[in-house]
């Protein structure tokens, strides 16, 4: 609530304050180097108030809670995406592909995200997550979209990527729990994966055939995916 009663429901919302010992870009700054270093168990407003030498009071003059401290980080987070400008409509494949793997790279840096994306509030009110999206609308609308089939055109886009980097996200935040890289962490478990798959000869086979660079084959998957959603938003166009 406001002092004058109004109720605020994202920190999008929320008045600035008049003064500021600290700015809203000092706190957001080393809320994400701290997520980076420490993962999400690690945030709380009393710790990150500390590392910025002040009490948790200074924090809450700029939000009301740590969701709100999501909110903001998040938005932090969108703006090292990158998406093409709208410049050549018969490029709209690869320039929706780019901003594709840019969204991916960006949770593969920043694995925390992936626990976050559900409780972010009125996201899309976030400066950077509009300025993405508005020129990935820009892209699909110059390609043929209408602009209502454009925006659900980029919800399937966003919605394959957030969800494969969200597995990728939590395999390699366990990876760093463990300490070991991929490649050993892999090959420790394969006498337990081979015995469970002992009675099921098609999880072999697959299995078989993804020996290999680990970091290769997720690349190679991701892109597998991809191409088959960019190959159904292209058949549609075509009809």
């Amino acid at each position: 609530m406001t002092a004058d009663g109004q109720r605020i429901y994202s920190v999008w919302t929320r008045p600035r304050p008049a003064r500021e010992q600290l700015s809203r870009g000092q706190i957001v700054s080393e809320a994400v180097r701290l997520l980076d270093a420490e993962g999400i168990e690690s945030l709380s407003m009393r710790r990150l108030g500390a590392r910025l030498g002040a009490g948790a009071t200074s924090l809450y003059r700029h939000v009301a809670n740590k969701d709100e401290l999501i909110e903001l980080v998040v938005d932090e987070i969108y703006g090292e995406l990158e998406v093409p400008d709208a410049d050549d409509p018969a490029g709209w494949r690869d320039a929706v592909g780019h901003g594709a793997r840019s969204l991916r790279a960006t949770a593969l840096r920043h694995p925390w995200i992936a626990s976050v994306l559900g409780r972010v509030g009125l996201a899309g009110l976030g400066p950077n997550l509009m300025r993405t999206s508005d020129r990935m609308l820009a892209l699909l609308e110059a390609a043929g979209f209408a602009p209502a089939e454009a925006d659900r055109a980029m919800s399937t886009v966003v919605a394959y990527v957030v969800g494969t980097a969200t597995g990728e996200a939590g395999h390699l935040s366990l990876l760093a729990r463990s300490g070991q890289d991929e490649q050993a962490w892999r090959e420790s478990l394969r006498p337990a994966v081979e015995r469970a798959m002992e009675e099921y000869p098609r999880l072999r086979q697959g299995h078989s055939a993804r020996d290999g660079d680990p970091r290769a084959i997720r690349e190679e998957t991701f892109e597998y995916g991809l191409q088959r959603v960019l190959d159904g938003l292209a058949a549609r166009l075509e009809r």
